[in-house]
Order: structure tokens, then C-alpha cells, then sequence
């Protein structure tokens, strides 16, 4: 089925452009949901009469698609979660992740549209890229820390260690001054 975008599609086009497309995938997805019409004559001199408008809509489509993009590139996602030796995640953080924080901050992202070049299974730096639109591409920061409990509880474990010995030192002392005191009463 011969069609016109009246909204880019990616992979297909860009606003005006004449395409030919599955006919499911013209009346079940595209034609409902506004983003093309039927390439008849009538709705061809139509578009061509409105191509000037048609460009502006473009152009306004693609501003707002780079203002996001500046947006989403200043912004720097950090992610606490716990690890284990080396600094090893357990689980990892995932694109759902990624989209939910996005959505704290009201920028609304569909997970679908955001790609991890490798897989964030330890703590450190990492990039997310995000297809804001077709063409326009940020790249966002996402850092992962380390459970602050955790560090906690393993540096409270690794100083109550040298505290017990110290106070079973302190305490075996004290059993020996003891042991002396009674015997020197018992030679008396």
C-alpha cells in the first residue's frame, strides 16, 4: 500500500515522504495513529499544496528532538545498588531502570528507545544511549555506586575485629593478674 507520512517513522521516512508498505502494517498501525494517509490523488495534491506546512511541522518536530537530546546529554543517572567482591553487582541495571529514572525527572522515554552498548554489572562509569528521534541520538551518563550500607557493615565488621581482640587481650590480662593475686594470698 502506497502511503504519506505525515510523522517520521523510522526506518520508512520522513514528514511527506511517499512510501510503499505492508497493507497490515498501513491499517492497523500507521493510518490509525495519524502518522500517514492513503497516497491517493486527491490526498497527493493535498500534500503537495501543504508541503510548506508539512516542513515547518518537520522542522519544529526536529528542534524539539535536539532541545531533548541537549537535555538528556547533561543529565548524569546514579544508580546505588549492592555489590559484592570487586565490585560486582548483584543483578545489574537495565534499560527499565534507566527509563524509570528518566521518569522521576519527567522526561518520558520509552524503554524500547534505549540501548546499553555493554551490559552494567559492576560499579563505575557507563554510557546509555537513547533515540530521542530518527537521527537524533544522546548519549547519558549513568554511574553506579555501591551500597553505602554495605560499605558500612563491612568497615563496622573490619573495626569490631581488632576492638574484640582487644578487649579479649584485656580480659586475659586481667585473668592472669587475678590468678597472681590468689596465689600469692594462698603462700601468705
Amino acid at each position: 500500500m502506497r502511503i504519506i507520512l505525515q510523522e517520521p517513522v523510522e526506518h520508512l521516512g520522513n514528514i511527506g515522504d511517499t512510501v510503499t508498505v505492508a497493507d497490515g502494517y498501513a491499517r492497523n498501525y500507521l493510518l490509525p495513529t495519524g502518522r500517514a494517509i492513503i497516497a491517493n490523488e486527491s490526498n497527493v495534491k493535498y500534500v503537495q499544496h501543504h508541503l510548506r506546512g508539512l516542513e515547518k511541522k518537520r522542522l519544529r518536530h526536529q528542534a524539539q528532538g535536539e532541545a531533548l537530546r541537549d537535555r538528556l546529554q547533561t543529565l548524569t543517572l546514579e544508580f546505588e545498588r549492592k555489590v559484592g567482591e570487586q565490585g560486582k553487582l548483584f543483578g545489574s541495571v537495565t534499560v527499565m531502570d534507566i527509563a524509570e529514572q528518566l521518569q522521576e525527572k519527567d522526561i518520558e522515554i520509552d524503554r524500547r528507545k534505549i540501548e546499553l552498548p555493554e551490559a552494567i554489572k559492576s560499579t563505575g562509569d557507563f554510557k546509555a544511549l537513547i533515540k530521542v528521534q530518527m537521527g537524533i541520538v544522546a548519549e547519558v551518563k549513568v554511574v553506579v555506586v555501591g551500597d553505602q550500607d554495605d560499605v558500612v557493615l563491612e568497615a563496622d565488621a573490619a573495626e569490631e575485629t581488632p576492638l574484640e581482640e582487644a578487649a579479649a587481650t584485656e580480659s586475659e590480662v586481667e585473668a592472669v593478674a587475678e590468678s597472681d593475686d590468689s596465689a600469692e594470698t594462698v603462700e601468705a
